[in-house]
């Protein structure tokens, strides 16, 4: 059985935790123009924009490589959680297993986190670990933050 983990971390994030997720929930088609440097494109391939089970393609660059994710998404209304469940693409190439949860938490009312959590596998023991793929969802996350701000 190949390496296997899970990555969590926080980013903190200003104005509310509900804009935030009704952002990352419903409205992933402003991504390309809120952090186009980041995300380029995405489409729904299968369902609706904002449905459970919707599957989307997403045109992204990491390590300044231009790559694309298949995803199927689970929403969590109750614990303002969207998981994207990774299907096909450039990390499902070196990964067998590669979900990424984003949850909103309001800690207190100036105090907000964007809680993320990624659960991956290896599928050999010489694939390298997504250090690199935490760091971007990382960063985007934290890039949001202003366009949420200013919507």
């Amino acid at each position: 059985m190949a390496t296997s983990g899970t990555y969590v971390t926080e980013v903190p994030l200003k104005g509310s935790a509900e804009k935030h997720y009704k952002r990352w929930r419903n409205e992933n088609h402003l991504f390309p123009d809120a952090i186009g440097h980041h995300i380029q494109g995405v489409t729904v391939h299968d369902g609706e924009w904002d449905s459970h089970g919707a599957i989307k393609i997403w045109n992204y660059t990491c390590d300044g490589k231009p790559e694309v994710f298949k995803e199927r998404r689970e929403i969590d209304d109750e614990n303002m959680a969207v998981t994207f469940r990774g299907l096909e693409g450039h990390v499902m190439e070196t990964l067998k297993v590669y979900d990424v949860i984003f949850q909103f938490i309001q800690k207190s009312p100036e105090d907000i986190v964007c809680k993320i959590t990624m659960i991956w596998e290896k599928r050999t023991d010489d694939s390298p670990e997504p250090i690199n793929y935490m760091k971007f969802v990382k960063s985007m996350a934290a890039d949001m933050d202003n366009h949420v701000l200013k919507a």
